[in-house]
């Protein structure tokens, strides 16, 4: 079993798991848990792992009072906040695959972990056209399109969010070229999708391969 384990990280590993802000640690059964840092203010989140209950109190228990979180329908945002240890919202869910802003209205950043099975198989997300938040539906961070899968076509635009400047980086597909960089969103990460027609990111996943 150990030599499984092992084997099991090491392949995780190879697609680029490892980040400055998340930690993974993963049995042979693909069950862990992934650390995600939340500084101040607002930014960007993203549920990389398939939790027995993805609701928001489970997923986001024990933050501090008035963590709030904006989840975005297509149109407008959803305010969950978490007031005297109440979420306003408890039935509300976040899954992998989804995204949303998370406020943190303290002074100091505090830690979410995220417990929960790596999603394998064949796997779809879909995207609508316009704008919605989307995340990658495993922990796995690398360029967006060539290792996530992201099924980019000219005219598609990324928005990612820097909770440092507390504004957008753009990245823009043009000609096959991407304006600002490739977007690589690192794991527990989510970013807002323009796209000009409604499609799904499909990929087949394999802790093993």
């Amino acid at each position: 079993m150990r030599t499984k384990t092992l084997l099991l990280t090491a392949a995780l590993s190879a697609v680029g798991l490892t980040s400055s802000t998340a930690q993974q640690v993963f049995s042979v059964n693909a069950v862990g848990f992934v650390n995600v840092v939340v500084p101040p203010k607002f930014s960007m989140i993203a549920n990389p792992l398939n939790a027995p209950t993805n609701t928001i109190p489970v997923l986001f228990a024990g933050v501090p009072d008035g963590t709030t979180i904006y989840k975005f329908d297509g149109t407008t945002f959803s305010v969950n906040a978490l007031d005297l240890g109440e979420w306003g919202n408890p039935a509300q869910t976040l899954v992998p695959g989804e995204g949303a802003f998370i406020l943190n209205s303290t002074a100091a950043a505090f830690t979410v972990t995220f417990v929960g099975e790596v999603m394998q198989g064949a796997l779809s997300n879909p995207l609508p056209a316009n704008f919605s938040i989307k995340s990658s539906q495993v922990p796995q961070t690398g360029a967006l399109d060539t290792v996530l899968g992201f099924p980019a076509v000219d005219g598609d635009v990324i928005y990612q969010f820097n909770s440092t400047t507390q504004a957008y980086v753009l990245h823009a597909l043009d000609l096959g070229e991407w304006g600002g960089g490739v977007p690589t969103p690192a794991v527990g990460e989510s970013f807002f999708v323009k796209k000009g027609a409604a499609g799904n990111w499909t990929r087949t996943f394999s802790v093993n391969q």
